[in-house]
């Protein structure tokens, strides 16, 4: 294991109580907007450390899917539950104190704010300001360039500074599960590789639970221990990434 995850591995708050099963589970669930049906009857589950990918052409419902689970979009039917508790319809405000970090997509920022004022954000809500500093420290090491530019305005960064610090705020909350929507959308191959490396590096070390929704398939199921294939608001495929990697995902459709 890396020094750096190592480190961080002692302070992250991811004790596993003898008997708990830290695990999201999602049983037919259903969103609309408005008349339109986005999402029909899915049903999965992500294992607790484990880092699932959801992938789909646009429209597949895969947004709306991480906007549910965050508590952005409210469900017509069905049930989520995380940790053997029911989240579905909470807010989105009291699952960041569950322990469920969502960062959309879009590179979204506080353009007129510093990359510290940005993170310091995604802490707002925990009282021990030397806790705080510590996850400041923490996500810096993460991704260095958010430390060399620490006091620079948020405007002034490069999309692929931008994703930086949009993921990095959202792991001052400490998160147990990271939502995840187009990490890679708008950005160089070679900074989405670093991006996607340094997640799959910290779910490893630390056992948090990411869900990853991604259009481009090959760079999701590299990293993802398990594919779910979407379709028109509907799961067509669900196993194991390395059996989905062998597949074109044109061939998962029915």
């Amino acid at each position: 294991m890396p020094r750096l995850y190592a480190e961080i591995l002692r302070s992250w708050p991811l004790i596993l109580e003898p008997g708990l099963t830290m695990t999201l589970k999602v049983s037919n669930l259903t969103v609309h907007h408005g008349a339109i049906c986005a999402i029909n009857q899915i049903s999965l589950e992500v294992p607790t450390g484990k880092l699932a990918a959801i992938i789909g052409s646009n429209g597949a419902g895969k947004t709306t899917l991480l906007r549910t689970l965050s508590g952005l979009n409210k469900p017509t039917t069905g049930e989520i539950t995380w940790m053997g508790e029911s989240t579905t319809g909470v807010k989105a405000e009291k699952l960041v104190r569950k322990g469920i970090s969502h960062v959309s997509e879009g590179k979204s920022v506080v353009p007129e704010l510093t990359v510290r004022e940005n993170l310091m954000l995604g802490a707002i809500w925990r009282r021990d300001n030397k806790e705080a500093k510590q996850s400041l420290d923490e996500v810096t090491s993460i991704f260095p360039r958010l430390g060399e530019r620490i006091e620079q305005r948020s405007d002034t960064l490069s999309g692929g500074e931008r994703q930086m610090l949009a993921i990095g705020r959202a792991l001052m909350s400490k998160p147990q599960l990271l939502l995840l929507d187009e990490p890679s959308l708008g950005l160089a191959p070679l900074v989405v590789e670093q991006i996607i490396d340094s997640v799959n590096q910290l779910c490893r070390s630390t056992g948090l639970t990411v869900l990853l929704v991604e259009q481009n398939a090959n760079t999701a199921l590299g990293v993802a221990d398990h594919g779910v294939l979407l379709a028109l608001g509907k799961v067509v495929a669900d196993r194991p990434a390395a059996e989905t990697r062998t597949c074109n995902a044109r061939r998962l459709y029915p």
